[in-house]
């Protein structure tokens, strides 16, 4: 993501390519009391998604930017904190502090991260942009390398190179200092990153390249199709979604999502912003849902920032909660939409080593007879695993909590949607939810967790009660 300045130079995308027919993109207006999730988050993990927003540490101090972004958030991304120039102003200087400012208070909220971005054109140090030629890829190879290893297991994804192809028809790279250090720094820096973080997924971010049709999307297409051929370690790809009415979502939105998804590799929504106002944009949001749901790869998305005032578009007012922080018509759009379900995420098994993993058999607990506790297992590592726990409604009722037991030498790492506690010996976690716990007969909520297994790929045992 670039700053106003850089982005208002772009060329917008013909409107000629047709956005999402309004009469396909009715808003939905309700949906069973059952089964609806509250929240983004709680919503988007119905069918194993998340959804995040971007936060600037500038914005921590503001009580209703953080009471949205606790609320309705599972995956952020910092803004511009983890960039080249904020994070190695100095060469061999390193500046954690407002990365880790925001890492942390994601982490220790429950949510998981995005590493945004390791290797860039734009946004670098001044030091840094007055090399060329091996000296400069000596030195961005050692920023991904320092950087990804510092973050090493708190970050679920990193967009590894953002931004490398150029727009228009011409299917090119990017003519920057660092495509002039020869065709292979893409490549280069995704062998750094995996060396220096293995467990994340590592990601490919661009922006225009949302219709199947256009010369960049094909190119950056061809890109992964040679990366996943060759063995080179790619797992997903990053659509930064910045849309207006000059540039509408296409009509073949899912059909690009679906024709990487089917490359082997996830996609994501990574900066979503949608400039409009009313029904128009609500039904432009609901579009995009639409598109990542009904792909079964398309495992998140993310919304560029949390109030419209807090945009780096202000002016178009391009988010799903207004300067004061009330829910638009945009907002309701996407969480009715998440909450009609779509194509559930698979898991993609260890990206490193594939089918290495053994997979247990399902289990499930029937909790105290008001409530059950499912458990479905999540992305796997070499040394470490996710999961989550559906909790469901036998009868209606005002709360709940739910143990989750590991065993010796499994330890729980990290976690998500809940707020947690654990029994002295470590291997017994309780959780409960972050705000009401009350739910509907019939309704769920889901919450995740991230076990160092050390070994032992034996799945939790659960218990779950009610009040």
């Amino acid at each position: 993501m670039t700053t106003p300045r850089q982005r208002y130079r772009r060329g917008r995308l013909a409107a000629a390519f047709g956005g999402l027919a309004a009469a396909t993109l009715a808003v939905t207006l309700a949906v069973p009391a059952a089964a609806a999730a509250s929240t983004l988050q709680a919503a988007a993990a119905e069918s194993g998604r998340y959804f995040g927003t971007a936060i600037a540490a500038s914005r921590l101090n503001d009580g209703t930017y953080t009471t949205i972004a606790n609320r309705e958030f599972n995956m952020i991304t910092a803004e511009n904190e983890m960039k080249m120039d904020a994070m190695q102003p100095s060469r061999g200087q390193f500046n954690w502090s407002s990365g880790d400012r925001i890492v942390n208070w994601a982490r220790q909220n429950g949510k998981q991260v995005r590493g945004h971005a390791l290797a860039w054109h734009s946004q670098q140090p001044g030091w840094m942009q007055n090399m060329s030629g091996s000296q400069l890829r000596t030195a961005m190879l050692d920023h991904v390398t320092q950087v990804a290893s510092y973050y090493r297991g708190k970050i679920y994804a990193w967009d590894v190179v953002n931004e490398a192809f150029a727009d228009g028809s011409s299917g090119a790279r990017r003519d920057s200092n660092l495509q002039r250090t020869g065709n292979d720094w893409i490549e280069a820096a995704f062998r750094a990153a995996r060396a220096a973080d293995p467990g994340a997924k590592l990601c490919y971010n661009d922006y225009n390249t949302d219709n199947w049709q256009h010369a960049k999307t094909q190119a950056v297409y061809n890109m992964v199709k040679d990366f996943k051929a060759r063995g080179v370690p790619i797992d997903c790809v990053g659509f930064q979604a910045h849309f207006n009415s000059g540039n509408p979502v296409p009509s073949n939105y899912h059909t690009t999502l679906q024709n990487f998804a089917d490359l082997g590799v996830d996609v994501q929504i990574t900066e979503l912003d949608i400039e409009g106002s009313g029904s128009s944009q609500a039904q432009q949001y609901q579009g995009v849902v639409q598109a990542c749901l009904s792909v079964a790869r398309c495992t998140g998305i993310t919304v560029w920032g949390v109030r419209d005032t807090d945009s780096w578009r202000a002016s178009g007012t391009p988010l799903l909660f207004d300067g004061s922080g009330n829910k638009k018509a945009a907002y309701t759009s996407v969480l009715n939409q998440l909450n009609q379900g779509g194509t559930p995420v698979p898991n993609p098994g260890n990206p490193t080593q594939p089918g290495t993993t053994p997979t247990p058999t399902p289990t499930q607990n029937p909790g105290t007879g008001s409530c059950t506790a499912t458990y479905s297992e999540g992305q796997k590592w070499n040394d470490r695993f996710n999961g989550t726990v559906t909790i469901r409604a036998n009868t209606a009722i005002s709360g709940w909590s739910s143990t989750v037991t590991v065993r010796q030498p499994q330890r729980i790492i990290a976690t998500w949607n809940g707020s947690p506690t654990w029994d002295s010996s470590g291997n017994v976690m309780t959780m409960r939810p972050s705000g009401s716990g009350a739910l509907a007969a019939g309704q769920t909520v889901s919450f995740g967790f991230t076990v160092q297994h050390n070994g032992d790929w034996t799945w939790p045992t659960l218990t779950c009660s009610a009040s």
